[in-house]
């Protein structure tokens, strides 16, 4: 991992076409702008993780679930 100190307005540079901005330091935080080709996907780690976790419950769920039959009967109390 590279790790670098830099202030806002300056800049790195990915390969010849994504461009990372520091827009502003504040506290704890900085913000950046990311310039890159449309083509190039640009996520957040702690979105990605979020989804990929309620994937798995979700199929963890619909895998333990009984049958829609089984449940309508349940519900009916028959």
């Amino acid at each position: 991992m590279l790790v670098l100190t830099r202030k806002p307005g300056e800049r790195v540079l990915i390969g010849d076409d994504i461009v990372v901005t520091i827009l502003d330091s504040r506290g704890d935080g900085i913000r950046i702008g990311i310039d890159a080709p449309r083509g190039v996907r640009i996520q957040r780690d702690e979105v990605i993780r979020a989804i990929t976790e309620a994937n798995q419950e979700a199929t963890e769920a619909a895998a333990t679930a009984e049958d829609p039959e089984a449940l309508i009967k349940k519900s009916l109390g028959l």
